[in-house]
């Protein structure tokens, strides 16, 4: 019986502090930072997952578009908040792994300014043009480009995003010259795209627009083809071995408590392993992740140094 009560009061000293959170957490609106301009993948996912986090914690969470140099703004506002829960920043690739390489001055440290809560998921990269284009295969772009040297380009979300990237690896891989037009978000992006003033884009959010008829899909640069696009080739299918994605990931300021994020993660979870969620994802072309928040940040460590390779390969160029 001593033993039953020593035990139960162990169970209580760990879980008081879960129990005092839940009661007084949260008591006002949350603020969802998107480093992003409206429309574009990370804005809409931004959007999914902040009501849908939002319902969960019986709050409203407004997200926060601040866009500008391929994410950085908008992350450089976020890391001076206070970590108490009530701002939250959806991270993506370009900012928290690709980003040290490609700015000299980027104002953050990509892993120890952040508590890391969750991976929500990775979306591979899709080669995408104006229906009105006469390009209908991947050959065409790249003999058109090569003919043709510079008189072409693609459109991304800003120097650094996972477009630019993907384009930059595209253009090292075939040899070709396109030129590079960065926007501050891939919405404003696929919008000159579907006007023709861009003639391609290697986008993450462009699926919506496919169905609508705006945009043709030539290429998914994964290694199978997505469930959203049975009939649009693998770039290795289509000759070109290339392989491009983005991943999007919760994250609360630096020195969050254990306690607030282990509650983010556990409600994150249950979210993403809701029905309507996965399958919203899964129209968007997006592998839905989920895990721990330690899981996180091991992959965050570990992607910071893949894309130490990746940028150095692509040959972008650091600003």
């Amino acid at each position: 019986m001593k033993k039953y009560i020593q035990r139960l009061i162990q169970l209580l000293i760990l879980f008081l502090p879960l129990l005092s959170l839940a009661q007084t957490y949260p008591n006002k609106p949350i603020k969802l930072i998107v480093p992003w301009a409206p429309g574009g993948a990370t804005d809409q996912i931004g959007r999914m997952i902040g009501q849908a986090l939002g319902q969960s914690l019986g709050t409203t969470v407004i997200v926060d578009n601040k866009a500008g140099a391929g994410g950085v703004i908008g992350t450089q506002a976020f890391v001076k908040e206070k970590p108490d829960g009530y701002t939250l920043l959806l991270a993506t690739s370009s900012t928290n792994a690709a980003g040290p390489y490609l700015y000299s001055k980027l104002g953050f440290d990509p892993i120890t300014d952040f508590s890391h809560v969750i991976l929500i998921c990775s979306i591979p990269n899709v080669m995408v043009v104006p229906t009105k284009s006469n390009w209908m295969t991947l050959k065409d772009i790249i003999k058109d480009s090569l003919d043709h040297p510079n008189a072409y380009s693609y459109g991304s979300a800003g120097v650094g995003g996972s477009q630019h990237l993907a384009g930059a690896q595209f253009k090292t891989i075939t040899h070709t010259n396109i030129n590079h037009v960065p926007y501050k978000g891939s919405g404003p992006a696929a919008q000159d795209l579907i006007a023709g003033h861009i003639d391609m884009m290697i986008d993450t959010g462009s699926l919506a627009s496919i169905k609508a008829g705006l945009l043709r899909p030539i290429a998914v640069a994964s290694n199978k083809r997505l469930i959203a696009l049975p009939n649009t080739p693998t770039f290795k299918e289509a000759g070109v071995d290339m392989v491009a994605s983005a991943w999007y990931g919760l994250m609360l300021p630096a020195k969050a408590s254990p306690e607030l994020i282990e509650k983010l993660n556990s409600e994150m979870n249950l979210i993403l392993q809701r029905p309507d969620i996965k399958n919203k994802m899964t129209e968007m072309g997006a592998e839905v992740a989920g895990g721990s928040a330690h899981d996180f940040y091991r992959f965050a460590q570990s992607e910071l140094k893949r894309y130490e390779a990746i940028v150095n390969d692509s040959g972008a160029p650091k600003e």
